[in-house]
């Protein structure tokens, strides 16, 4: 396998995460609809009809945000030198091929590079993990839902009542405003930007899937049921949901310290995975 070979994969994943959504995600918008008043109803009913038009063709949302990968790579993958020049490459070439709305803005110029690569981007988180296999997943996220994003460095006295408190609240600010129902990441713990981390991370987990922590699992449940209490409902227009599910991950933290980050992700859940084996064998996944 080589650059040329992987950025090409690269396209086929970052296509195939634009143009569909999870499953699990088409699935609990179906099941809230069943729950939902005819305002809401109508908002669910729309989303299900893009979801059916983009028909794994054409992207579900024309903002194909700035593009993100997770990297879970084995110490004894053997193509480590390519995965970072295949993903900028591969980029490059979905912009133009499927094609994706260029979002790469220099911050001094106001300058769009074009083809969604430029300083630190895509952003690529790198895990270093056991064994000689790579798995990356990617996830487009547009900008409504990423600027609900937040973090608030809490006193820890106020502990996890307080934290639960601060959800909500934040999560009835947002309002409509990141296209709920959405998917909410939390990150409890660590430093500032260990939160943040752990927040994006808790997005990539599939609708439904609670914690193997069962304090942490209980605190997810409970934060699904209090922000949707909010009525904000689909869109914003009003109704029982308003959100489809709240992940949770946690890091010890320093005792003078409770940060708590916050990381939104729309209705459009896009996300999608590939395999690449030791011998450079590749499979994709959209689940």
């Amino acid at each position: 396998m080589d650059v040329e070979n992987f950025s090409k994969a690269i396209v086929k994943l970052l296509k195939m995460a634009v143009t569909q959504i999870p499953s699990d995600v088409e699935n609990a918008l179906k099941e809230a609809m069943k729950k939902e008043d005819e305002v809401a109803k109508t908002q669910l009913k729309a989303i299900l009809e893009n979801v059916r038009l983009a028909n794994k063709e054409k992207p579900i949302c024309q903002d194909t945000g700035i593009q993100t990968f997770f990297v879970k790579m084995g110490i004894d993958f053997p193509f480590k030198g390519i995965i970072k020049e295949g993903i900028i490459e591969g980029v490059r070439k979905a912009t133009k091929e499927i094609p994706l709305r260029p979002n790469a803005i220099d911050v001094f110029t106001s300058k769009n590079s074009g083809d969604n690569t430029g300083k630190h981007v895509p952003f690529i988180h790198w895990e270093i993990v056991d064994g000689s296999d790579c798995e990356i997943t990617a996830i487009p996220k547009g900008g409504g839902s990423e600027n609900m994003s937040t973090l608030r460095m809490l006193k820890p006295g106020v502990g996890l009542e307080g934290v639960k408190k601060f959800v909500i609240e934040w999560m009835a600010q947002a309002a409509g405003n990141p296209c709920p129902p959405t998917i909410v990441g939390i990150g409890i713990g660590g430093g500032a930007d260990i939160a943040m981390k752990l927040a994006k991370q808790a997005i990539l987990r599939p609708v439904g899937e609670r914690s193997e922590d069962a304090e942490v699992a209980k605190m997810e449940e409970e934060l699904v049921e209090e922000i949707n209490k909010t009525g904000i409902g689909p869109m914003g227009l009003g109704g029982k949901t308003t959100v489809l599910d709240v992940h949770i991950e946690v890091a010890h933290r320093h005792p003078a310290s409770l940060p708590v980050g916050i990381v939104v992700q729309c209705w459009a859940d896009r996300r999608a995975k590939i395999f690449i084996d030791e011998k450079g064998e590749i499979t994709w996944s959209i689940n």
